[in-house]
């Protein structure tokens, strides 16, 4: 069998290109320290490689938004911390003033004091977070969510949302808390709260109510207290008598009674007890006067801690010079304090809620970074180098390499002009 010299020139040139080829493959992983350099080194491994750094991709988007989602929870946590602060503050003010041996001028004063604890209340109110955005106005984060309305009162234009955030697959956390929920919402433990009707000419002043059974059977419903007093009698009289009606207008028989009753206001006072909750009264009634009770944040006492504010404002700096004026001072303060100690444990409520999602986001992150390990390792195995197995291979190559270009250079050589 002849084999022509063309023949020898293209199967040493094949070699030699093959050889060339296979050294470089090893050259180009070596330098990327990776096994897979293009798809068609494996396909199988590259394809999963793709799902792999798919889900890296993935994890790290959700990492980067559970450090936005930190950062909005933290300044949320840090504003009801103040806020904790400003309630606490308003709460010794009003003690402060309860007491007798003030005078109105001393009144006027914590008056003075508490109207820069509502402003900066309003200003907490309105805190915005690093991009400009209102923490507490919801979804309508683009203006102020408490405003003044043109009587002075605040009032709350966000909405009842709270924005949410994807930390996790299957996490959609919220991120901030609206407005209504901090400044216009009770805890379901809250306390009953009594207020005297403004309209009210007798001196009676109340302290409580208290709780003294959730199992009865007309627990939870509003009360009213009725004084009816004959205009002819003296005060003190046995011929006062009261009513105890429900939020429905039917009569409440209080505990112990048969049915309304007289009642002595004076020395100590009188505790009267219906509907679970007990209230202690002294002093003498009008005709017509009324205590109402119900639990804060129903449709007869919404809970608002702006108009809680305000009321105790607007009572500490009017002069309190009669008996009627002296009474509505303190009923007014007694109703702000209980209602000021309902709003403090709702802050802290909402508060301790936000921490709880910081210890969450803590420990998301952990999963992710323990994901992320996975996959990264996932991954290595798929298409990284082994530089040992890779380097043996490359002297392997460089000797193939070698040897098909000395192999060359020989069949080169090979000629019969040599011999002529």
């Amino acid at each position: 069998m002849r084999i022509s010299s063309v023949t020898m020139f293209e199967q040493s040139t094949a070699s030699m290109n093959r050889q060339q080829s296979d050294f470089l493959k090893v050259s180009q992983q070596l330098a990327s320290g990776r096994r897979v350099v293009n798809p068609s080194d494996d396909p199988q491994a590259a394809s999963r490689a793709v799902g792999v750094d798919q889900s890296i991709s993935i994890t790290e988007q959700y990492r980067d938004s559970r450090i936005s989602a930190r950062n909005s929870v933290a300044q949320t946590e840090s504003v009801l911390n103040s806020v904790k602060d400003v309630v606490i503050r308003a709460k010794e003010l009003l003690i402060q003033a309860s007491s007798d041996t003030l005078s109105s001028e001393d009144r006027e004063s914590a008056a003075s004091e508490l109207k820069g604890v509502y402003e900066t209340l309003i200003g907490q109110a309105n805190a915005t977070d690093g991009n400009g955005r209102y923490l507490f106005g919801g979804y309508k984060d683009n203006a102020p969510p408490f405003a003044k309305n043109a009587e002075g009162s605040v009032e709350y234009n966000g909405d009842a949302n709270s924005r949410e955030q994807q930390v996790d697959a299957s996490r959609l956390m919220p991120v901030t808390e609206n407005g209504k929920t901090i400044f216009q919402s009770v805890p379901s433990s809250a306390s009953y709260v009594a207020k005297a009707s403004p309209g009210n000419e007798g001196n009676v002043t109340f302290s409580g109510p208290n709780v003294n059974d959730v199992t009865h059977d007309d627990y939870g419903q509003g009360f009213t207290i009725k004084f009816n007093v004959d205009p002819g009698i003296e005060p003190d009289s046995d011929d006062s008598t009261y009513t105890v009606i429900g939020s429905e207008g039917e009569a409440i028989t209080p505990d112990g009674e048969t049915g309304t009753g007289p009642f002595d206001y004076t020395g100590d006072g009188q505790q009267l007890s219906f509907g679970g909750i007990s209230i202690t009264l002294k002093g003498d009634p009008a005709d017509g006067d009324e205590i109402s009770m119900a639990r804060p944040g129903t449709t007869e006492s919404p809970a608002d801690l702006f108009k809680t504010l305000e009321a105790a404002i607007g009572v500490l700096d009017n002069p309190a010079e009669t008996d009627a004026e002296k009474a509505a001072l303190r009923n007014t303060l007694n109703s702000s304090m209980r209602e000021l100690d309902n709003a403090l444990d709702n802050v802290l409520t909402v508060r301790a809620s936000a921490g709880a999602r910081l210890n969450e986001l803590d420990v998301i992150d952990a999963v992710g970074s323990n994901r992320m390990m996975n996959y990264t390792q996932t991954l290595s195995d798929l298409v990284d180098l082994d530089y040992v197995e890779a380097i043996s291979e490359y002297s392997l190559r460089q000797v193939g390499m070698q040897a098909a270009q000395k192999t060359f250079v020989d069949v080169k050589g090979l000629s019969l002009f040599n011999y002529m």
